[in-house]
C-alpha cells in the first residue's frame, strides 16, 4: 500500500500513561474504546498495550501504527479521538507523554518489549550490517550480470529498492529476535 508521496513510510506512535492507582479498570475500558476508534480511521496500522511491568511502576505504553505522518495528523486532530482523551487524562497522575519513532528505530521492537527506548545505536548499526551485507552479497551474486549491464543510476536504484524491502520485512523482524537477547538484555540499565 503505497502512498506515492515524499514522507510516506509508517509511523509508530509511543504514548506513556501513568494512571492513578484504583483507575486502571476506566483507564483500560476508555484505551479500548479509544483504539476501536483509531481502528476506523484510514490509515491505521494497528495497536498494542503495555500494561505496567510493576505495581510500583503505574505506568502504561500504548503503541499504534498509522499510514504516514499525513493519516497520524487526521487522527490526532479528529473529534472522535479528542472526546476520548480529556476522560483519558483525567485518570492519570501527569499528562501523558509522546514519542513518534520512523525510520531505523521501528526496525527494532519485538512483541512484549518496550519500544520507547530502543537498543544502543552501536547494536542497531551492527545488527543492521549482519543483515545488510549478506543481502547485497546475494543480490550481487543472483543478479550480477544482469545489472552490470544497467547504467549506475539505475542498477543502484533496483538494488537499494530489493535490498530494502528485503530489510524492513525479511531480514530485520528476523535479525530483532534472533539478537534480542543482546539488543534486549532484561537486566538493561534504566538510566543507560
Amino acid at each position: 500500500m503505497s502512498t506515492g508521496r515524499a514522507g510516506g513510510e509508517a509511523v509508530t506512535v509511543v504514548v506513556s500513561r501513568r494512571v492513578r492507582r484504583g483507575m486502571e479498570e476506566p483507564f483500560e475500558a476508555l484505551s479500548a474504546a479509544m483504539t476501536e476508534r483509531a481502528a476506523a480511521f484510514p490509515g491505521y496500522l494497528g495497536a498494542t498495550m503495555f500494561r505496567p511491568a510493576t505495581a510500583d511502576d503505574p505506568e502504561y505504553r500504548i503503541v499504534f501504527k498509522f499510514r504516514d505522518r499525513e493519516t497520524l495528523a487526521a487522527w490526532e486532530s479528529s473529534a472522535e479521538r479528542a472526546e476520548l482523551l480529556g476522560e483519558i487524562e483525567a485518570l492519570l497522575q501527569k499528562p501523558s507523554g509522546r514519542e513518534v519513532l520512523s525510520g531505523i528505530v521501528t526496525w527494532f521492537t519485538l512483541p512484549g518489549q518496550n519500544p520507547v527506548r530502543p537498543p544502543p545505536r552501536y547494536k542497531m548499526t551492527l545488527v543492521s550490517w549482519l543483515a545488510l551485507y549478506p543481502a547485497v552479497t546475494l543480490v550481487f551474486l543472483l543478479f550480477g550480470d544482469l545489472l552490470a549491464r544497467l547504467p549506475l543510476p539505475l542498477r543502484t536504484l533496483l538494488v537499494t529498492a530489493v535490498v530494502m524491502l528485503l530489510m524492513s520485512y525479511v531480514l530485520m523482524p528476523r535479525m530483532t529476535r534472533w539478537f534480542a537477547f543482546w539488543l534486549f538484555p532484561a537486566d538493561r540499565d534504566d538510566g543507560r
